[in-house]
């Protein structure tokens, strides 16, 4: 397997490739991998000639640093989880100094307000951060598609903004929520639960499974209102937010149109974790 930490040193590889008419996919994360990046590696992997797995906790889509420091840094757990599956894997891990030349900034960009709810309201610079490490790993990379999983769905449709807005040529391709056997959404972030919460967790997913049950039925208000007090019943599970919206523009459903399709998103902490977490109604 080939590693590579140097931009110069991924931009001349994927160049021999494309001389040797080989297409390349992309699937960019900040490692502590679990089988839902496999499951994003296995896809990029069934549609290209070479993959680019990129392994780097971009500090700029942190809006709290306590979060930054704590995140898990596994890598040669990830290097070694990535060699299981394919020996046609190139890894790109890059240092911040490196893949930000110095300048630890993030861009500023429109999204159109795809951004301004939801994860947006509560995560302050956030989605600027993740535009903007995107589009650095798409540029330097310069795949023919980039793969991205549909448990972070508004982070999904803004980077499919970011690259119309600015016209990149990389197709985004989203990928299926893989679950822990519970129904968790697998999550980097689920190896800080205490056991006990890990376990009792499907609570959410199952908030979820419920809510779908109801729409169509009962109003987005209702539904809403119902999840309130779902978790203002359970005392290991502080709800930050539960929201039905449209899929394709994250406005919040008002009223529910027969030709739109709806999602239903939710942030819940646990032992200090945020976990979040959303499913397609209709």
């Amino acid at each position: 397997m080939k590693i590579f930490d140097r931009k110069n040193d991924i931009n001349t590889f994927t160049m021999e490739e494309r001389k040797k008419d080989r297409t390349i996919g992309l699937v960019p994360t900040m490692g502590a991998l679990h089988a839902g990046h496999i499951s994003l590696v296995k896809k990029a992997l069934s549609e290209n000639d070479s993959v680019v797995v990129s392994i780097f906790v971009n500090p700029t889509q942190f809006d709290k640093k306590d979060d930054l420091e704590k995140y898990p840094r596994t890598f040669e757990k990830d290097i070694d989880l990535l060699e299981q599956v394919s020996d046609n894997i190139v890894v790109f891990a890059p240092t911040v100094d490196e893949i930000y030349e110095g300048n630890v900034a993030s861009e500023s960009y429109e999204f159109d307000g795809l951004d301004k709810v939801m994860e947006g309201e509560f995560r302050s610079g956030h989605f600027d951060g993740v535009g903007t490490i995107v589009e650095l790993l798409l540029r330097t990379v310069a795949p023919d598609k980039a793969y991205f999983g549909e448990k972070d769905f508004q982070q999904l449709q803004i980077i499919r903004k970011m690259a119309e807005n600015k016209k990149l040529p990389y197709t985004i391709i989203g990928c299926p929520i893989e679950r822990e056997a519970h129904g968790l959404a697998m999550s980097s972030r689920n190896e800080r639960l205490s056991k006990d919460t890990r376990e009792k967790a499907d609570f959410i997913y199952k908030t979820l499974q419920s809510a779908k049950s109801k729409f169509g039925t009962e109003s987005a208000t209702y539904i809403a209102d119902w999840v309130q007090t779902e978790f203002e019943q359970h005392p290991l599970f502080d709800l930050e937010y539960f929201e039905i919206a449209d899929e394709n523009t994250l406005t919040p459903a008002l009223k529910i149109q027969d030709n739109q399709k709806y999602r239903a998103f939710i942030a819940v902490y646990a032992d200090g974790v945020r976990l979040i977490d959303n499913l397609r109604l209709n």
